[in-house]
């Protein structure tokens, strides 16, 4: 019988080896590439001839954001991440003035309130290891962190409802904030604005107890955002006061199973932190660098649910909730979302579909409209290099650029590699590619001799 180690040798010793070696470094080793047929023609517009053709079959990255699924294109959402929340800090490129640094500005975090007490690991301000409420000092990878002392008391009905309803109360805690700060600016609220803009960069991160905290980037803007200048009463320090208050007043309210009401709200951890411009640390007062923050952005973006918390893969069944290496907290509240999404009350909140994200239904990244560029514009942006590449090597003239119309007419037909030893193969390009990556990244932080 063949083993793995044996399909692998027959493939690298396969006549069509190094197109399929070099099909698989053109996506970066995506872990589960999506395979399509057909053609794609360029054409110059003015004169309707075709300048290149080009047909047979084509592979594309799964575009999937989490680790857990596909490691390269989770650098890639990571890199995209990183530039969007930079841009709206550090300006001075895609389309944000330098300007934004002077503007009030500050890192939020905002947490889910207790739904019961639950194994920690806490310091003290010595940096010494502090006893759990059970008794123990828990090392790093405990994995009873997170779950509860008591499963039994523990209100998994309402941690997944509050999980459901974070899109909600994000929303109101953002209208509930532009009236805080028109009330400390002296301004009726409907004037505020066409004087000033609340704009921010958001990223959901599932805490080891399997709820969501979000950390935000929020900046005070001009009535017309980035390109905008912002009124003299914009200060860090409304902007601090007007969080703190936007984030105690909003609730949202609901209903248990039974009938009862359910009020949803904030924790009572709100964190606010002024960002720095030109620091590489964090300063003894809390103050946080653009550099440090935009890389805590992009990491958040792409963590997930980590591989001990959650499933990566949607629920389709009870065999799933049963099958899934979890622990036994992150299981009952999968299955509480399971259960939560037969009744006809919660209709809405599709909560079977999510019920794998432990009940979260948002977007991990968001922004708003005028905080920065966006995902698709970087996308966009590779597109076209891609393309300017290809024009420039059929000895097309940068004038004519604008002129050249592409006609692509592909069909799915697949997605994913043959068999594991394709799968193993990808997947050591994949890490190579990544560590010639880093290691290149890292000689060019160095400073020069």
């Amino acid at each position: 019988m063949w083993t793995v180690d044996d399909r692998i040798r027959e493939r690298l010793r396969a006549a069509d080896y190094g197109d399929w070696r070099a099909r698989v470094e053109a996506i970066g080793g995506c872990a589960k590439p999506i395979r399509l047929a057909g053609g794609s023609t360029l054409m110059h517009a003015p004169t309707g001839e075709v300048v290149d053709e080009y047909g047979g079959t084509a592979w594309v990255p799964c575009g999937n954001r989490r680790a857990g699924v596909c490691p390269t294109c989770s650098d890639r959402y990571a890199a995209d991440a990183f530039h969007l929340i930079r841009a709206g800090l550090s300006g001075g490129s895609k389309g944000v003035p330098e300007s934004v640094t002077d503007r009030p500005r500050a890192f939020v975090t905002l947490t889910p309130p207790s739904f019961g007490q639950v194994h920690n690991r806490a310091f003290s301000s010595a940096g010494r290891p502090l006893r759990c409420p059970c008794g123990e000092r828990h090392h790093e990878h405990d994995p009873r962190i997170g779950g509860p002392l008591d499963a039994d008391g523990y209100d998994y009905v309402g941690a997944v409802l509050w999980q459901a309803h974070t899109g909600v109360l994000w929303h109101r805690f953002v209208t509930r904030l532009r009236r805080e700060i028109a009330k400390r600016a002296g301004i009726r609220v409907r004037d505020f604005k066409h004087v000033a803009r609340v704009s921010y960069g958001k990223v959901a991160e599932y805490q080891r107890r399997g709820l969501v905290h979000f950390h935000a980037v929020v900046r005070l803007d001009g009535p017309d955002g980035a390109i905008s200048l912002p009124p003299g009463w914009a200060t860090a320090e409304l902007l601090d006061e007007a969080v703190r208050a936007a984030a105690g007043a909003i609730a949202v309210k609901t209903n248990r199973p039974d009938g009862a009401a359910l009020t949803l709200a904030w924790g009572g951890q709100v964190d606010i932190r002024p960002i720095r411009r030109t620091s590489d640390v964090e300063d003894d007062d809390g103050q946080i660098s653009e550099q440090r923050l935009s890389g805590y952005i992009a990491k958040y973006a792409t963590k997930g649910t980590g591989k001990t918390e959650a499933a990566d893969r949607p629920v389709r069944s009870q065999l799933d909730i049963d099958h899934l290496r979890i622990s036994d907290h992150h299981r009952r509240m999968i299955q509480t979302a399971w259960d939560l999404g037969e009744l006809e009350s919660y209709e809405d909140l599709n909560l079977r579909r999510w019920a794998h994200m432990l009940g979260f239904r948002g977007h991990f990244l968001t922004k708003s409209r005028a905080y920065s560029t966006t995902f698709k514009t970087l996308r966009g942006d590779r597109q076209a290099h891609r393309l300017t590449e290809r024009l420039t090597a059929l000895g097309i003239p940068p004038e004519d650029f604008d002129d050249i119309t592409v006609i692509n007419d592909w069909e799915f037909t697949g997605t994913g590699y043959a068999d594991d030893a394709e799968r193993e193969l990808a997947a050591a390009i994949a890490d190579r590619t990544r560590q010639a990556r880093l290691s290149k990244h890292r000689q060019e932080q160095e400073p020069a001799a």
